[in-house]
């Protein structure tokens, strides 16, 4: 079959390069793409505003899958979803793995997804949602810090702020709904109670519909825990940023702690999925902080994490367009997840000046023998195609993770290390500890 794949990121690109080792799958249609998407095999970039057979009013994404034929769609990134793309693929009649409208405010609205949690017994930090920002702050002087201030709605993972102070807090608070800093995502804001520990990442396939759960199939299965790490600098320091590296597995999560996870944050989220009639038949990221009585969830994403997708998917041992297919049919209850037995690191090279304003437009050169010899996978985000066949040219903060397996954690550490050693363009910038002890620890404040 033909797929269609919507996104520019380096977690669409690990989305294309699994789907193509499929024998299921023919071509892959990437929408946008990106620069390691367009060398993909199986892969071909498309820009909707390149096509003349879009119709107007007509949704490019759903005229670009019928044009090429595509019998299957799978939406990356969170915004689309929020939009209601998926509801647009399935009225077309081409199945697609992400969520409907209504499921995907989870990720849209944190306080709709606190409210979620808390109706159906969720773990989870306490907190209290605001429209006013003079209650906003009363409410931060009254209660204390540290707190966690996070925009309302999609901020492209700037609208956290994790405040040590009441001041920083109130400056947060001001900030985000004041000074334009994520734009109307925070005119709403949750603030919530401060949890120490340390953070993982549950990545998961959900495959829920009101027919499903008649028939006793609708079900979440999680795939192995894995890290990222949000903070700018070695040592858990510096700025939040969309992420900057992740591993997968992880030592340091025991089974019992996965069996707390599914009791206390999986099984309750089903059971909502099943009571609120969701449609929801695509995947979800768990971010959970494992504090002392236990894991506690932060939030859902309503899609694959990134950069965590670019750790997780290469472990899995099963085909992936299977998978997809499973969750669109109803067996993913069946479906048998297994996964090679090893580790797999991707530190993430960024754009100097990152999270705050980079240059784009730098070439970016690979050595293609030090990358051979490394094992390791680049999986581009923010890099487009240059004008010479086989470059590229920078475009984003995030520009590339390097993706490396190895037996042991040390071997894909080292791996994917060289990995990044084989890649040069102007202020490219990287953490040193992906993986290792203390860099993803939540700081004691």
């Amino acid at each position: 079959m033909n797929v269609i794949v919507v996104g520019s990121g380096g977690r669409e690109h690990t989305i294309c390069w699994k789907l193509a080792q499929s024998s299921l799958v023919d071509k892959i249609i990437v929408v946008p793409g990106n620069g390691g998407t367009a060398l993909e095999a199986k892969c071909q970039n498309i820009n909707p505003k390149n096509c003349d057979y879009i119709a107007d009013g007509e949704n490019p994404f759903v005229a670009i899958a019928r044009h090429e034929g595509c019998r299957m769609a799978v939406i990356g990134p969170e915004d689309p979803l929020a939009d209601g793309l998926a509801d647009e693929f399935w009225k077309a009649d081409i199945p697609c793995v992400g969520p409907k409208k209504v499921a995907a405010q989870l990720e849209a609205s944190k306080d709709l997804s606190k409210n979620f949690m808390r109706k159906y017994g969720v773990a989870c930090a306490a907190s209290e949602t605001f429209v006013n920002k003079d209650a906003a702050i009363q409410y931060i002087r009254e209660h204390g810090a540290p707190v966690v201030v996070k925009a309302d709605g999609l901020a492209a993972g700037k609208g956290v702020v994790v405040a040590a102070t009441v001041d920083e807090a109130v400056n947060a608070v001001t900030e985000l709904m004041d000074g334009g800093r994520v734009g109307d995502a925070g005119k709403k804001l949750v603030i919530e109670d401060y949890l120490e520990g340390v953070e993982i990442s549950v990545l998961a396939a959900v495959s829920v519909a009101p027919e499903y759960a008649v028939s006793g199939n609708a079900v979440i299965k999680s795939f192995l825990p894995a890290r990222d790490h949000k903070r700018l600098y070695d040592g858990a320091k510096g700025p939040n940023t969309g992420g900057m590296g992740a591993v997968s597995p992880l030592d340091d999560v025991t089974p019992a702690i996965m069996e707390q996870f599914s009791k206390d944050i999986l099984e309750p989220t089903l059971n909502g999925f099943i009571k609120e009639k969701f449609d929801y038949r695509g995947f979800i990221f768990f971010g959970v902080m494992l504090t002392k009585t236990g894991p506690k969830l932060l939030e859902y994403n309503v899609r694959l994490g990134d950069p965590e997708t670019q750790a997780v998917l290469p472990l899995m041992d099963f085909d992936f367009a299977a998978l997809c297919t499973a969750i669109l049919n109803g067996s993913l209850k069946e479906f048998d997840l297994k996964w090679k037995q090893g580790y797999q690191v991707a530190p993430v090279v960024v754009s100097g000046g990152y999270p705050g304003d980079y240059k784009k437009g730098c070439e970016i050169s690979f050595n293609e023998q030090i990358l051979h010899d490394s094992g390791a996978k680049i999986f581009v985000a923010g890099a487009v195609p240059g004008r010479r066949g086989g470059d590229m040219l920078t475009s984003g903060g995030r520009v590339l993770a390097s993706s490396a397996f190895g037996s042991t954690f040390q071997e894909a550490w080292a791996k994917a290390y060289q990995g990044i050693s084989a890649v040069r363009f102007e202020g490219a910038f990287f953490r040193r500890d992906i993986g290792l002890p203390g860099a993803a620890e939540s700081v004691r404040l």
